[in-house]
């Protein structure tokens, strides 16, 4: 099930406020590889739900108004929302629709095992409160094939997100 929000969760506030030290950059796959990729990091892991809060549209966000559609949601703002997918096949949806538009967003699930922040200069920041989380990561999508950014580090959350 997918759902707007009308403000940030508290969990997306903290982070925002306080985003976790250990980090990896990946490029985000054109969009033939990208169900493979968004396949590949949510693999490991059983989500319950995830948050994903817009920073900056550039271009039309043409799959992901579709997915809220089909979804029949209306959004008034479709430069600026929040969206919560509940069960592993939303959250993949909605990942995809917002990877596929280039859409800059922070996207916080839970259990809050990790969380990206992706940009539409096609780099996708994973966050984990430990290394073992970053490292299982990083495993997955390099077996995979997709391309790790070393030593990037993305900049802090006032240089970053609104």
């Amino acid at each position: 099930m997918i759902t707007c929000l009308s403000e940030q969760t508290i969990e997306s506030q903290i982070f925002r406020s306080a985003p976790w030290e250990s980090q990896i950059t990946f490029e985000t796959p054109q969009r033939d590889g990208l169900d493979n990729f968004v396949e590949s990091f949510l693999s490991p892991y059983a989500l319950e739900n995830g948050v994903l809060s817009s920073d900056l549209i550039v271009f039309q966000p043409d799959n992901l108004l579709s997915l809220l559609v089909d979804n029949f949601i209306q959004v008034e703002d479709h430069w600026d929302f929040i969206v919560e997918a509940k069960g592993q096949e939303s959250i993949r949806k909605l990942l995809l629709a917002a990877l596929s538009d280039w859409v800059d967003f922070l996207f916080v699930p839970s259990p809050e095992l990790f969380a990206i922040y992706a940009d539409h200069d096609n780099y996708i920041t994973f966050y984990s409160p430990d290394q073992e989380g970053l490292h299982t990561l990083q495993s997955v999508l390099t077996q995979a094939g997709f391309l790790f950014v070393a030593d990037y580090k993305r900049g802090s959350a006032a240089d970053q997100w609104r």
